[in-house]
């Protein structure tokens, strides 16, 4: 669902991938539902690309906009985000284990900015199900029953010498 959600740098907002032309994408803001080109140019960003930092291993926006989700359910009140305590505090809620030394404010205030975006624009689905079930129970491979290892017959000479006559 993320991939199609587009982050281009020095417009504001996100945007829906629409199509693909030469050289250029058209897309679709989510803010206003206007549609423009974005050209090879500009950073294009997926949403389905970013990861956050944690202590363990990186962990997908997806996720981390979802566990948001879970929690908060609706659009945040970005107001009461704006002192680093608070931001810090947001976040700890939603990833405890997240790197405080590589994620920065400024990425967290971004998070807030781009799950507000998904949510007014009615998306609330941020991770794919059916990859998450694969993911979290992989199916068990079907084993081939053994077959037996063909047992080659050697043929041994009779090495009794022979009998003189």
């Amino acid at each position: 669902m993320l991939k199609e959600i587009l982050s281009i740098s020095g417009k504001p907002g996100l945007f829906k991938l629409i199509s693909y032309g030469k050289n250029l994408v058209i897309v679709e803001s989510l803010l206003d539902k206007k549609r423009m080109p974005a050209h090879s140019r500009d950073k294009i960003i997926s949403l389905g690309d970013v990861a956050i930092y944690t202590t363990d291993d990186d962990v997908p926006l997806g996720q981390v906009l979802e566990s948001v989700y879970k929690k908060y359910g609706k659009a945040l009140d970005a107001s009461a985000y704006k002192t680093p305590e608070a931001l810090d505090e947001f976040f700890k809620g939603v990833l405890p284990n997240y790197d405080v030394d590589r994620v920065y404010k400024t990425d967290i205030k971004k998070l807030i900015t781009w799950y507000n975006i998904l949510v007014n624009a009615g998306i609330t689905e941020f991770v794919d199900k059916e990859k998450a079930e694969e993911e979290k129970a992989p199916e068990a491979k079907e084993e081939k029953p053994a077959t037996p290892k063909k047992k080659v017959a050697k043929k041994v000479a009779d090495s009794k010498p022979e009998e003189g006559k």
